[in-house]
């Protein structure tokens, strides 16, 4: 996905100071390209759930309209016909629960000039493709045949929650769609990479095996493993749309077949520091000792509460685990003074090709800026401050870039 050494910063649209496309968002491309970073990553642009979510949205191809610039921008005829026709696959299943097409094709025009906006800049977007769908969705609705009744996702018992994780998302019937030749999940591929130079596939482990809870079950608990599409998904992807750089989010309850069929696939993997100080696992893969190449290293992703946050939560003998590490790194940032800057240098020094951090760990933000809890409702509604992110952060973020051996040349 990426060949040379790169780094990034994670930031949702809706966490930008006007929380949408427009100035606000060309603000923050000019700001990664002042700091030296090369990508920049977004959750989904979908419609988000009541509770704000963007991964449980009630079209998987559809885009929020509330992240339009210029919601009442006026749109011609001609500009419907064409959508509709290159979009023909899913547009009637938006419009078909009341989804207004016009909306799709403000932000069509708006997305496409921000992308060219910030690939003008040597900036790449990488956007975020969750695995499910909302029940009683538009995708249920217009293909009802593709998703199972008795079982719904979610994840076993994890260090987030002590009786799982119950999503209640329906389940696919795999067998159906390998029938069909996977095209409900080509044209899905095939609609997110008309918006995106580089994607990220959320809880890629249920390609290789999905966690099934009875659909009346009122946790995880009760859940068991079933096997997913493996590979056949991804060489039908592949044979209808040529290789598209994709990054297996391979986190949580992750057995050998997932990390065989990741590497199978060629698909690079994630690593977050935050999971990698356990004094009691000395072979925990996220250890900074452990990282490889075949990985994207965060600090933390938009599930992790902020680096501030964690550290004011670590016990001790975990940040010494820390410290020793920021040595042998040599990172040049005290770890006690800075916890947030000195990760974002552990991760730059790591030997993975692309180093990625949250915005709010550039403005050294606590507990408060913490995106989301998963498992619990709510979130989902940080804010960045007009004018956070100064030219002094740039200038900072864009030496360390440097110093590692990220820095586009170019830029």
């Amino acid at each position: 996905m990426i060949s040379t050494r790169a780094s990034g910063v994670q930031l949702h649209i809706t966490s930008l100071p006007d929380g949408r496309l427009g100035p606000s968002a060309r603000a923050f491309v000019d700001w990664l390209a002042a700091a030296g970073q090369s990508v920049w990553q977004v959750l989904p642009v979908a419609v988000p759930d009541a509770h704000g979510s963007p991964y449980s949205s009630p079209s998987a191809f559809a885009a929020s309209p509330a992240l339009l610039e210029n919601p009442e921008a006026p749109v011609t005829s001609a500009e419907l016909v064409e959508f509709s026709e290159r979009e023909a696959y899913w547009v009637d299943s938006w419009t078909a629960v009341g989804g207004d097409l016009a909306d799709q094709v403000r932000f069509a025009r708006e997305w496409a000039d921000l992308r060219a906006y910030a690939a003008d800049r040597g900036v790449r977007i990488m956007g975020d493709v969750p695995i499910y769908v909302a029940p009683d969705g538009a995708d249920v609705r217009a293909w009802p045949h593709l998703f199972r009744t008795d079982a719904v996702g979610g994840v076993p018992p994890d260090a987030y929650a002590a009786t799982g994780q119950l999503w209640g998302n329906p389940l696919y019937r795999w067998d159906v769609m390998a029938a069909d030749g996977y095209r409900w999940w080509i044209e899905r591929l095939r609609r997110t990479f008309e918006l995106f130079d580089y994607v990220r596939l959320d809880h890629f482990r249920g390609f290789a095996g999905y966690w099934a809870i009875p659909a009346d079950a009122d946790t995880a608990m009760s859940g068991r493993w079933e096997p997913g599409p493996g590979r056949l998904l991804f060489d039908a992807v592949r044979a209808a749309l040529g290789e598209v750089p994709m990054l297996a989010e391979d986190l949580g309850d992750i057995d050998a077949p997932v990390v065989a069929l990741r590497r199978e696939l060629g698909l690079p993997g994630m690593a977050v520091l935050q999971f990698g100080f356990t004094p009691w696992d000395p072979a925990n893969i996220h250890h900074p000792s452990h990282l490889r190449s075949d990985q994207v290293v965060y600090t933390g992703t938009h599930d992790n509460d902020t680096v501030l946050g964690w550290w004011d939560q670590l016990p001790e003998d975990a940040r010494d685990m820390v410290r020793w590490a920021c040595k042998d790194a040599d990172v040049d940032v005290d770890v006690d003074r800075e916890p947030s800057w000195a990760l974002i240098g552990l991760a730059q020094a790591m030997p993975c090709p692309l180093a990625m951090t949250q915005a709010q760990d550039v403005l050294a933000l606590g507990s408060e800026a913490r995106m989301n809890t998963p498992g619990v409702e709510g979130g989902w509604g940080w804010r960045m401050e007009p004018g956070a992110l100064t030219a002094a952060h740039a200038k900072r973020l864009r030496s360390l870039t440097e110093a590692t051996g990220r820095l586009d040349t170019g830029s």
